[in-house]
């Protein structure tokens, strides 16, 4: 018998789905609702997991509104986090190319210079364009729109202030809370979007800052700070923890920060933000060890705030109907997305998990089947994670750290992309695979990549993982040559026996 199928059969239950644990559990009776009620489903908020919950609901038959207060569907991410962030990424990546690697391709020029008005009108015609795509889907699976910010009366009724200034209630059976979340504010700082910015702000900058200060070492944080330093700023990050995104494998982590070191981005870990002055023209901030000890100064033009994210929940009216949260401020609910009322549901970023766009777009695809009478499904463990950076880091399941900490046996398979013949080809060669597999069964309980793409190449592992394979059943899985995708084949190889390229 293949390992692969024994890993399926054998594979030990102690790194079963780690869900999370939810305080209620009850029969979702929605005897409630009046004959009256004008909807199937409302759903407050708009963003990834909003507008693709009231789609869905569409599509499974309920009659569905859709409430969102910006008056530009796709929330957060669309509108001033994902993708304008990976636009201005990809512009400024195209930039650093020109200045650094297309002369060793062959190609050259006399000068290169940033266009930023240009580049952030790409921008904003790329968030234009999707932002109507979503309306136009919408309008093709019957989704009622109602543009405005929604509260709510009782557990079917919402009020909405409308954007033309009217007010309007919106009925419904089943409402479902989708408002995401908002950037996580810091003692002594305030935000005006110009000296001291948000993601929101650092997205709309005027000019290149000569000096850019980020305080936070996570995805959002790196990714606005490799865009200002492609352009040219000098970007220091200030990190309270002893490491950058903490989330991720160790080993990976200390690469990542070599390989963004070698880009001319400062850490300073282990350091707090003691005061900001804002006095004159730029920025003046205190500093001091974590742990205390003697102050220092830094200076800056720009500072951004990038200290994590919060749900948004104040405002809706929660208390009002007796909708519990936790001390964060999220809404607790079940297996099911339903809170301890009857009829309220919330999903993504104001539930306990990550909060990622497509985590939460799970969510409401679950939450709806779970509303049309049929079963829904969210494996929280394998909602895969990029840092969108160059190299780019992606990552699925456990870390080395968790895995050790559950005291299982373990095998390690490494593979780097500099033996790997399309990334020696196309001279970007820096990064690695690492596949993390149980010993006794040989299942799959991690893999992390560092690469150009990984965000692409590491679906090939979440799909792996969701059926269950084992290291194996990838490495004698035949992989078109040559494609960055062969470095996880031969990662796979060196986790259950050994690689052929190094």
């Amino acid at each position: 018998m293949a390992i692969g199928s024994l890993a399926r059969r054998k594979a030990t239950t102690i790194l079963s789905s780690n869900r999370y644990l939810y305080k209620y559990s009850f029969s979702l009776n929605r005897g409630f609702a009046s004959g009256s009620d004008e909807n199937d489903v409302v759903v407050i908020g708009g963003g990834p997991g909003g507008y693709v919950t009231a789609i869905k609901a569409a599509q499974l038959g309920l009659k569905t509104t859709c409430i969102e207060k910006r008056g530009a569907l796709g929330g957060t991410c669309l509108n001033v986090g994902c993708i304008p962030s990976k636009a201005l990424l990809h512009s400024s990546h195209m930039y650093h190319e020109a200045q650094h690697s297309f002369a060793n391709h062959g190609v050259k020029f006399s000068s290169v210079e940033v266009d930023l008005p240009a580049m952030m009108a790409q921008k904003d015609k790329a968030v234009a364009g999707l932002t109507r795509g979503i309306e136009g889907l919408f309008k093709k699976n019957k989704v009622n729109y109602v543009k405005g910010y929604g509260k709510f009366l009782s557990p079917s009724e919402i009020s909405v202030d409308t954007l033309e200034g009217g007010n309007t209630v919106v009925k419904g059976k089943n409402i479902i809370v989708a408002t995401g979340s908002d950037v996580k504010s810091l003692p002594g700082l305030t935000i005006d979007e110009k000296r001291i910015v948000s993601s929101t702000g650092a997205l709309a900058l005027t000019e290149v800052p000569k000096k850019l200060v980020v305080i936070g070492a996570g995805y959002i944080g790196l990714e606005m700070g490799s865009v200002w330093g492609r352009l040219g700023s000098e970007v220091t990050v200030v990190e309270f923890g002893p490491g950058i995104v903490p989330s991720m494998d160790g080993e990976v982590r200390k690469q990542f920060q070599r390989s963004l070191e070698k880009q001319k981005m400062k850490f300073k870990l282990n350091t707090k933000v003691v005061s900001v002055d804002t006095v004159g023209d730029g920025v003046k901030l205190t500093l001091e060890p974590a742990a205390g000890g003697e102050q220092t100064t830094l200076e800056a033009d720009v500072v951004l705030v990038s200290a994590g994210r919060v749900p948004f929940t104040s405002g809706l009216g929660l208390d009002k109907i007796g909708v519990e949260t936790d001390k964060a401020g999220r809404i607790l609910v079940n297996e099911r997305f339903a809170s301890n009322v009857p009829g309220v549901y919330a999903i993504g970023d104001v539930i306990p998990g990550p909060m990622l766009a497509h985590k939460a777009e799970e969510d409401g695809v679950a939450c709806v089947e779970f509303i049309a009478g049929k079963e829904g499904h969210v494996d929280y463990d394998l909602v895969p994670g990029v840092c969108y950076t160059h190299p780019e880091v992606a990552s699925v399941g456990k870390t080395e750290e968790q895995v050790k900490a559950l005291g299982v046996d373990y095998r390690v398979g490494k593979f780097p992309f500099l033996a790997n013949s399309r990334a020696k080809a196309i001279d970007d060669a820096e990064g690695i695979v690492k596949i993390l597999a149980e010993k006794e069964t040989d299942k799959i309980l991690g893999v992390h990549i560092m690469s150009p793409n990984a965000g692409e190449l590491i679906h090939e592992a979440v799909l792996a993982m969701h059926y269950g394979a084992s290291s194996e059943d990838i490495a004698r899985t035949c992989h078109a040559h040559p494609t960055m995708s062969e470095a996880l084949k031969e990662a796979a190889m060196a986790t259950y026996d050994k690689p052929i390229h190094i």
